[in-house]
């Protein structure tokens, strides 16, 4: 069975320590801080960045992008990228 985009967070939340939530929902700041931890992508925690600095972060620490360019992160994660995430924390 194929994974939804929401099961797919759910495992990722799971994955870093945060809870699953039943409504389907992007990551929040926390979230995000997060799953920077758990790729090892070291960021300020107060204020914690903006969440499209956080996504270029996490898709750079796992191989999906080059660089960090937070205007290639700009909107949530999309389902590839969920998949890299949760592949990524697996192997972790």
């Amino acid at each position: 069975m194929t994974r939804t985009v929401d099961d797919l967070r759910n495992d990722i939340r799971e994955a870093v320590g945060r809870y699953e939530r039943i409504e389907s929902t992007t990551f929040t700041k926390e979230a995000l801080a997060a799953i920077c931890d758990a790729v090892n992508y070291d960021i300020e925690t107060n204020p914690l960045p903006p969440k499209s600095q956080m996504r270029s972060g996490i898709l750079r620490k796992i191989d999906v992008l080059e660089e960090d360019d937070p205007d290639r992160a700009e909107r949530p994660f999309r389902k590839a990228d969920l998949e890299s995430i949760a592949a990524a924390l697996d192997a972790e």
